[in-house]
Parts: C-alpha cells; sequence; structure tokens
C-alpha cells in the first residue's frame, strides 16, 4: 500500500514535473539520478487542447516513450511522485495521491495550471506497476503560517501563503543537515531567489510566515513587481488607463526588472552595469535591497533567533548579487548559499522518506 515502507536495497522512483509546455522525468535509484528526460511540446500543439487535463492521456504516452527509450519497465517502479498542483491550502510533507487530490486536481477547484496533471500521472503509473505508490511533495499551496501572518488591514483579504515550497522545503532540510541538525531543530530565513521571489521564515520545520511570491508580493524580482504603495497603486488601477488583464500583467511577468530594464535576465542587468549603465546599477541594488529587507522582517519573526541565512534559486548562482545581500543580511545570522533548485531530486527526496519509514505521508481529504 501507498506510504509503506518497503524492505529493500535501492529504491526506484519516477519523478514527474509538468510544465505549461513541458514534461520534466527523471528516475532515481535512492538519492542518485540515473536519467532525465525534458519532453518539449510546441505550444501550437498544446493550444489544440480544451483545457490543461486534456492533454493528461498525450502526456501520458510520451512519459511511456521515455521509459522505454531509457529500458525502464513500468513494473520496475517503486514509487512515481509528481508535482504537487493547485490545491487547497495544505502542511508541507509528502502526500499520497488520493481520489479527493485527483477531484479537486481535475476539476481546477483552486486553479488552473500544468502542474494539476502531475498527481494524476503519477496515480495512473504507479497503478501500471502493480501498486498505488503515488506521491506528491511540499507543492506550491503549503500553507503554516501563524494566524497573525495571515489578517491584513482589510477584513476582506487574507494573505495567502504560496510559495516556492518545494525548494525552500529541500533546501532547509540540506542547510540543517549541514549545521548538523534536524529541520525541526532549527530557525532558518530562506530566500528563493527566480522569476518570482519568496522569503520565508522556518520555525523548527514549519514555515510561519512567507510572502505570496504568485502574486507579486514581497521584494521585486526579475518579473514581478513586489509589494506596491497602495494608495499609489489603487489609483493607478482607476486611471481608466489599464484594464485588469494590463494591471495583472504588471504585477507578475511584466513587473520588477522587466518594467524596469526590458529583460528578465540577471546577467544581461550586470552586463550593462559592467558598461557604465547607471539605471541599471540602480534597479539592480534596489532589488538586492529588497530581498534583505525582507530577510530582516522574517528575521524579525523568528524574534531575532535565526540558526542561518540561506539563499537559492537562480539569482543565487550570482555572487555579485548574493554578496549584496548578505553584506545587510551577516549581522542576523552565517549566510549559506545553495544556488539554483532541483525540483527533480527534491521530489524523489520527499518520496524516498516515506519508502524508508522516516516520514509517514500525509493524506489529502
Amino acid at each position: 500500500m501507498g506510504g509503506v515502507a518497503l524492505d529493500k536495497g535501492k529504491y526506484r522512483i519516477l519523478t514527474l514535473n509538468p510544465g505549461s509546455t513541458s514534461t520534466k522525468v527523471a528516475l532515481f535509484e535512492d538519492e542518485t539520478e540515473i536519467w532525465s528526460d525534458t519532453q518539449r511540446y510546441d505550444a501550437d500543439l498544446v493550444r489544440t487542447f480544451a483545457n490543461i487535463m486534456d492533454q493528461e492521456s498525450f502526456r501520458l504516452d510520451a512519459v511511456r516513450q521515455a521509459l522505454a527509450r531509457h529500458e525502464t519497465p513500468v513494473s520496475s517502479l517503486d514509487a512515481v511522485v509528481g508535482r504537487g498542483g493547485l490545491l487547497k491550502p495544505i502542511p508541507g510533507g509528502t502526500y499520497t495521491v488520493s481520489p479527493a487530490m485527483i477531484e479537486d486536481l481535475k476539476s481546477c477547484r483552486w486553479g488552473a495550471h500544468a502542474s494539476n496533471l502531475g498527481a494524476p500521472m503519477a496515480a495512473h503509473l504507479a497503478a501500471e506497476a502493480g501498486h498505488d505508490r503515488a506521491f506528491i511533495v511540499d507543492p506550491v499551496v503549503v500553507d503554516e503560517l501563524v494566524p497573525e501572518a495571515r489578517l491584513s488591514g482589510i477584513p476582506e483579504i487574507e494573505r495567502r501563503s504560496i510559495f516556492h515550497a518545494l525548494n525552500q522545503k529541500a533546501v532547509a532540510r540540506r542547510a540543517a543537515r549541514d549545521l548538523g541538525k534536524a529541520y525541526t531543530e532549527v530557525n532558518l530565513v530562506i530566500a528563493h531567489m527566480g522569476g518570482g521571489i519568496s522569503v520565508g521564515a522556518h520555525e523548527r520545520g514549519r514555515v510561519i510566515d512567507v510572502n505570496n511570491a504568485l502574486d507579486g508580493e514581497g521584494p521585486f524580482s526579475p518579473e514581478r513587481a513586489g509589494s506596491l504603495p497602495a494608495g499609489e497603486f489603487v489609483r493607478l488601477c482607476f486611471s481608466g488607463t489599464y484594464g485588469l488583464d494590463q494591471i495583472m500583467k504588471k504585477l507578475v511577468g511584466g513587473g520588477g526588472l522587466v518594467a524596469h530594464l526590458g529583460t528578465n535576465d540577471l546577467r544581461e542587468v550586470e552586463r550593462r552595469i559592467d558598461e557604465g549603465d547607471e539605471k541599471a546599477e540602480r534597479v539592480y541594488e534596489a532589488m538586492a535591497y529588497q530581498v534583505a529587507r525582507e530577510i530582516g522582517a522574517r528575521a524579525a519573526v523568528l524574534k531575532g533567533q535565526v540558526d542561518a541565512v540561506v539563499l537559492t534559486g537562480g539569482l543565487a548562482y550570482s555572487s555579485r548579487f548574493t554578496d549584496r545581500i548578505a553584506s545587510r543580511v551577516a549581522f542576523i545570522a552565517p549566510v549559506r548559499i545553495y544556488p539554483g533548485e532541483d525540483e527533480s531530486a527534491a521530489l524523489a527526496q520527499g518520496a524516498l522518506r516515506v519508502l524508508r519509514g522516516e516520514e509517514k505521508p500525509r493524506q489529502y481529504a
């Protein structure tokens, strides 16, 4: 049955990470990646489907073809783990794929996104393998906020927890190990920095406060506007110049570096700085400043009791950028840098903890 530890040497785990025009498939034996296969789909082909969930059979066939190419029988898989989609708010952890979960994902009740396909596809392949060990791990809707973090100054508007939970949780466990402790024994402030930026306060295994990175709250980022002066933003919305879709594009996709400099590529911004572009320098410094400010806010949430400040995500590959942040926050705690995000490995590790009996699978109902 799903979630019961298996008594064997190495576990073969297939991970599925569906994106809007791709599915990344990878096979792991324990923590080691054996092969990886990123399937890319023509955008025009994707648009022929009426909705996201109609793509399930098409994508499953492509995954089966990948398994065949890599000479991996479905029957050899001990577990299949998919990227968690848009579900109701749930605590972090590894979840057994259940009928209730699949129903919510297929109905797109909580939102439509390609990641909604991860759990149904995992369930199909697990069944073909002759078992029900299909899982998801730390979806973006992980919600462990303390009550005071939810409240805004307008009763009709509650703060939501939507962030880079999969990478933040995986990196948190890695940082804790490097500190010689368990995740549940440390307090961390983790900044995931990519197209969007989320900064979470991790208190002994729970993310008790984090900005809503989906809607662009928090620091501005390569593609998101970040938190804005409320009055000025309201006046902009009612100026008659922009419609709803245009305003949302300003918040997510067309904000941040894109709005100021016309690019979402940090390397391009750094190149312009090196060529003497003062505006690029000012915007670059402001983004680093705002990330540092958000880290300081999360440190306050943890009452200053922080074991490490962690910088991760694609932007963390730039030592130039991380140095600017670290110079402002190193007084809080030692700064640790784990560049990039390996979502496939994080998914496999979540399933592996369950297969080894180190963690009980959570149930979605």
